[in-house]
């Protein structure tokens, strides 16, 4: 894991700008690399004062989502990178090119096809950066939602 910012890691005293950290959780070759994510991610809420809230919860289903993704259709995960700002952005990285499609017509109440629906329903702004090695599939929340715990169309 790194951490980048100032007090990066630390419990964000309360007044004080998280913007500009960055957290890093490598993922390539780890079992259990969802669980593993949301505890990161759960965690830099926690530090950056954004824990506790509906939007945290929502937060911890992007990532879930957005790894498990990764998992299934992109060959596993490379890393995790969450970026805090006037957003906060989760990206997910993965060795492949290849973008990301909502499924056309997911059926309600089977597996599967349902999570870019979930990333899109929760998320302010979503999309995918190609990149050299592969791909990261990002998402973002606004900040003044996760300091309000107002969900999404709240």
């Amino acid at each position: 894991m790194e951490s980048i910012g100032p007090g990066a890691g630390d419990p964000h005293p309360a007044g004080l700008s998280v913007a500009g950290q960055r957290r890093r959780l490598a993922l390539s070759g780890v079992r259990g690399h969802v669980a593993k994510g949301r505890d990161f991610t759960h965690q830099a809420l926690r530090d950056w004062g954004w824990d506790g809230t509906e939007t945290a919860d929502d937060v911890l289903l992007l990532v879930s989502e957005l790894l498990t993704n990764a998992s299934l259709h992109a060959g596993g995960c490379v890393e995790l990178v969450l970026t805090s700002g006037t957003a906060l952005r989760i990206e997910v990285f993965d060795a492949t090119t290849t973008l990301p499609r909502r499924h056309p017509s997911p059926q309600r109440g089977l597996p599967g096809g349902h999570g870019l629906y979930i990333v899109e329903r929760l998320s302010d702004r979503w999309g995918s950066t190609v990149h050299d090695s592969g791909k990261a599939v990002w998402a973002e929340i606004e900040a003044s939602r996760l300091t309000s715990g107002r969900p999404a169309g709240a």
